[in-house]
């Protein structure tokens, strides 16, 4: 067996605190960006490698914008990971979407405001295609995966990232239905567009825990609720998840290994010694 996990799965830590996880090891990386938010914890779960990356920190003690979003992809790409299953809390804006549902959603609306969100800068330029920022094969492969446990499951959607961490005004969660979004989160952007800028494919399955605080007959959402739910959907996530590894395609139908082959436009002869390291394990084969 390769030794090197292919996927990850980055959300709360207890997810890995799973039966059946074996061969554990706890994997200390050192970024060009920073620590990662935690140690990585790479295992065997139904016959395959897997790694596994608390997003706020072990203790949840990071918040939304300070999450290293950047020494987490790299940290995990420079593991051999191809692949990336986000799970998340997510708040609904529609009545069709209630607690305790699952979406996979199929876009991201950017509304955060003090996040670095790309690699590149620094004497190097690349603008990444992220029209559609969640790979379709791995969001198919999750969706199957979910649908085979007991929830409730919602494919498509839009889900909206903002600043955090407190929640949305109902002015704000107003506005948002009125744009047409379908789900409301904090961690979605820019963790994608780094997975896409390191050719990773990336998926979320977002747990509804709340109506946000539009909903005029539910309670605005509160940290207790959130925490409820999420507890509730722990063995969901975590049966889903070991679905997915039992089938697992190893090859990637997508495009996402290739992100950057048409996103770079510096001339390679101008670039940074310095930004040239701290790039080459994301971009080096386009660099040379």
């Amino acid at each position: 067996m390769n030794e090197n996990p292919s996927i990850a799965i980055v959300g709360g830590s207890g997810l890995y605190h799973m039966p059946g996880l074996e061969d554990t090891t706890e994997k200390h990386v050192n970024t060009p960006f920073g620590e990662p938010s935690a140690p990585i914890i790479v295992g065997t779960l139904e016959g395959a490698r897997v790694a596994f990356l608390a997003r706020h920190g072990i203790g949840h003690h990071i918040t939304p914008t300070e999450v290293p979003y950047r020494a987490n992809i790299y940290a995990l790409k420079s593991l051999g990971v191809e692949r990336v299953v986000s799970v998340s809390a997510c708040g609904s804006l529609r009545e069709d979407y209630a607690p305790g549902h699952i979406v996979i959603p199929r876009n991201i609306f950017d509304y955060t405001k003090d996040r670095i969100r790309t690699f590149f800068g620094g004497g190097c330029v690349a603008h990444v295609n992220v029209a559609d920022p969640f790979c379709d094969d791995l969001s198919n492969q999750v969706e199957t995966a979910v649908r085979a446990t007991d929830a409730t499951v919602h494919r498509g959607g839009s889900l909206i990232t903002i600043e955090g961490p407190r929640f949305s005004t109902k002015a704000e969660s107003n506005t948002y239905r009125a744009w047409g979004m379908d789900i409301i989160g904090m961690t979605a952007s820019p963790e994608a567009f780094l997975a896409r800028e390191a050719e990773l494919c990336y998926a979320t399955m977002a747990h509804v825990t709340d109506y946000d605080v539009w909903h005029e007959s539910e309670s605005p959402v509160t940290v207790d609720m959130v925490i409820q739910t999420l507890n509730k959907n722990t063995r969901i996530a975590q049966e889903a998840i070991r679905v997915l590894l039992r089938g697992l395609k190893p090859e990637r139908a997508c495009s996402c290994g290739q992100a950057l082959s048409t996103a770079l436009i510096t001339d390679s002869k101008v670039i940074p010694t310095g930004t040239r390291k701290n790039l080459d394990l994301l971009a080096g084969k386009y660099l040379k």
